[in-house]
């Protein structure tokens, strides 16, 4: 059946690509934001690096503004254009697959980040132009929701390579903690992708990506004991969990409990008030 020549009925919903409105606010932020420093740089130098790069002296000069400029400079062209291109070619794909309002925070959890890494991790003499934290974070965000995806990258910039996708973003991890140790003064960007990277990594495990981590088992060992203790009545309460805790008082004292132990001690006392009742 020919399909090309069919008129659309005007019942018919047009289709339309979907938004991307966060992502291309980003985008054109980050480009005015680059034309601006660009100028100011050129006009001041030490304006960027005094007021508006990331460091400890505007710190303890109370520079608040410096947590929401940092975030939009960068260190060179290059900087630049590695930004905004991971931004658009896997910023669209994670924007697609988490929602935008969830892209927003991951990107601005990224940002916020970066800059405590940096405190956190280099002398205070070094500024932040921290625009590679939220990149940093949506990077590793992809890379944590679809670790197994292979993507072609460039090795020397001149044979190309295939790798997947965890592997690209311990590669770009490794480089950056490697310039941590290296490149320790004046304006940096890198610092920022560490702090960035792991931001990314936390939050797509809250969104449910992502191999089961380390955290995520202890809580859902912490639910799962919860819910069997909520179950039990009291005299189960007590046979299974509160006689080995006397047993262990008449032997070592009430000192020797732990703090779980001792919230198992007022579970069963309430879970006996809340049976009593009338």
């Amino acid at each position: 059946m020919r399909l090309s020549g069919r008129k659309a009925s005007r019942f018919t919903r047009s289709w339309a690509p979907p938004q991307r409105i966060v992502l291309v606010s980003l985008l054109g932020l980050n480009a005015a934001a680059f034309i601006v420093q660009l100028f100011l740089t050129s006009w001041n130098q030490p304006f960027v690096l005094e007021y508006l790069g990331l460091s400890d002296r505007g710190i303890n000069d109370a520079y608040a503004w410096q947590f929401f400029t940092a975030p939009l400079l960068h260190n060179n062209i290059w900087h630049f254009a590695a930004d905004i291109l991971v931004l658009y070619f896997i910023g669209r794909d994670v924007e697609a697959i988490i929602g935008q309002r969830q892209f927003l925070f991951l990107y601005l959890f990224g940002a916020l980040s970066g800059e405590l890494g940096h405190l956190f991790l280099m002398p205070s003499d070094c500024v932040l132009f921290a625009a590679s934290g939220g990149v940093a974070a949506i990077f590793v965000a992809y890379a944590t929701i679809l670790p197994e995806l292979e993507m072609t990258t460039l090795l020397l910039f001149m044979v190309p390579v295939r790798l997947k996708m965890r592997r690209l973003a311990q590669i770009a991890l490794v480089g950056a903690v490697a310039l941590l140790l290296f490149d320790r003064s004046g304006p940096v960007g890198h610092s920022a992708f560490v702090g960035g990277a792991v931001a990314g990594w936390f939050y797509a495990h809250l969104l449910g990506f992502g191999r089961t981590s380390f955290l995520q088992h202890i809580l859902r060992q912490r639910r799962l004991e919860a819910a069997r203790l909520q179950s039990m009545t009291a005299d189960q309460f007590v046979a299974e969990e509160i006689d080995p805790l006397l047993e262990k008082i008449s032997q070592r004292g009430l000192a020797s409990l732990s703090r779980r132990e001792r919230r198992l001690l007022e579970q069963a006392r309430e879970k006996m008030l809340s049976e009593n009742a009338p």
